[in-house]
C-alpha cells in the first residue's frame, strides 16, 4: 500500500469484515485491487475473487467505498432488517441487488461453498493533478483553493511540461494572461487531458484556440473562458468557478457555463453518482453459474463456432467445455 500510494497508483484496499462458515477467508483478511485486476492477498477463493475484482474496478471510477455482501442465495431470501423501500436491482445483472441506504451490495455468488462474506472495499486514490501555468491572481488563487478539495495543483512554467509529465494529469489550467499559452494547450489537448481550461475572454479564447495547431475535436476540448458561470468578478470568485467546473467534468455532470440560459443541472448529482458507478471494465454472464465476470485479459474464456464466453473461474470453465449445449446463451 505504501509503495502504490508513493507512486500515486490508484487501487481498492478490500477487508473481510464478516464471514459465515464454511468460508476459507477470515475477518481481517486483507487484498488490494489494482487497475488491470490484480488481486495482491486473499480474501476468499477463486469465486469470491471474481466478485470482488469487478466490483473494486467499478469503484476506482466512482470513488465510492462500499460493504459488499456475497452469498450463495439469492439477494431476495436473505434475511434482511425491515426497510421501508425494498432493494433495487444494480446494472443488467438482476442478482446485484443494492439496499436502500445505497451503501451496501448483496451478491449472489453460487459457487460459494455455503458460507457468506462481508467485504468492505476502499477506493484509495491518488490526489487529482492539476497543472496550473501563470503568476496571475487567478492562478494563485487557484493554487491556494486546491487543498481544501484534496487536489494536488501544482505551478508550472512552460519548460516544466513535456508530453510524458502529462500522462498521469487530471487537469491544466491555463491562466497566464496571454503568457507562453499555445504550447501547454497544444501538449495537454493532444495528450487527452481530461479538463483542460483556459482563462480568457470569450473574443480571445476563440482566437487562441483557432490558431492552435489542433483538429477541430481537439480544440472543443478546451474550456474556454475557463469555469461555470456564477457571476464570478474577483480572482478568488473566478477561481472557484473553474474548480467547480472540474469537479462537474470530473463527475459528468453537465452544468450551463455561460449567462446564456439553459438548464444548471442537466443531470442531478446522485443521478450522474448513479451512472458513474456502474462504469468500469467490460462485463459478461457466465453461462454456468450466471454471475457477472469482469471481461480482463486473464479472466477465463472459451470460444467455440466463433463466440466467446467468460467465467468467473476455471471450473466453470471446464463444465462448460464439457458440455456447451448444455448451458443456452444468457443474452
Amino acid at each position: 500500500m505504501a509503495d502504490l500510494i508513493a507512486h500515486h497508483v490508484p487501487f481498492v484496499k478490500a477487508t473481510v469484515v464478516r464471514t459465515r462458515r464454511p468460508a476459507s477467508a477470515r475477518p481481517g483478511d486483507t487484498a488490494l485491487v489494482l487497475g488491470d485486476g490484480r488481486i495482491e492477498g486473499f480474501v476468499g477463493g477463486v469465486c469470491t475473487e471474481a466478485t470482488v475484482r469487478l466490483q473494486a474496478l467499478r469503484l476506482l471510477t466512482s470513488g465510492e467505498s462500499l460493504l459488499l455482501r456475497i452469498s450463495p442465495v439469492a439477494p431476495e431470501v436473505l434475511e434482511e432488517p425491515p426497510t421501508k423501500e425494498p432493494p433495487t436491482p444494480v446494472g443488467a445483472d438482476s442478482a446485484e441487488l443494492r439496499a436502500p441506504d445505497d451503501g451496501a451490495l448483496v451478491v449472489t455468488n453460487p459457487c460459494l461453498s455455503g458460507g457468506e462474506l462481508e467485504i468492505f472495499l476502499e477506493p484509495l486514490r491518488p490526489a487529482p493533478t492539476v497543472l496550473v501555468l501563470g503568476r496571475t491572481p487567478i492562478a494563485q488563487a487557484l493554487l491556494a483553493l486546491g487543498p481544501g478539495l484534496d487536489y494536488d495543483l501544482r505551478g508550472v512554467t512552460p519548460e516544466e511540461v513535456a508530453p510524458d509529465r502529462l500522462e498521469d494529469v487530471e487537469a491544466v489550467v491555463v491562466a497566464s494572461h496571454g503568457r507562453d499559452e499555445e504550447q501547454l494547450l497544444t501538449l495537454a489537448a493532444r495528450a487527452e487531458v481530461p479538463y483542460v481550461a483556459l482563462v480568457a475572454s470569450r473574443r480571445r479564447g476563440a482566437a487562441v484556440l483557432a490558431g492552435l495547431d489542433l483538429t477541430e475535436p481537439q480544440r472543443s476540448r478546451i474550456h474556454t473562458p475557463a469555469g461555470l458561470w456564477i457571476g464570478a468578478r474577483t480572482p478568488g470568485e473566478i477561481a472557484v468557478s473553474i474548480l467547480a467546473e472540474l469537479v462537474a467534468s470530473r463527475h459528468a455532470v453537465p452544468f450551463r457555463t455561460d449567462e446564456s440560459g439553459g438548464d444548471e443541472h442537466a443531470a442531478a448529482g446522485r443521478g450522474a453518482t448513479d451512472d458513474t458507478r456502474q462504469a468500469g471494465p467490460p462485463t459478461a454472464l457466465d453461462p454456468v453459474c450466471g454471475m457477472t465476470v469482469a471481461v480482463l485479459a486473464d479472466t477465463p474464456a472459451f470460444e467455440a463456432a466463433g463466440t466467446t464466453r467468460w467465467f468467473c473461474s476455471t471450473g466453470c470453465r471446464d463444465r462448460f467445455a464439457a458440455d456447451p449445449a448444455g448451458y443456452p446463451d444468457p443474452s
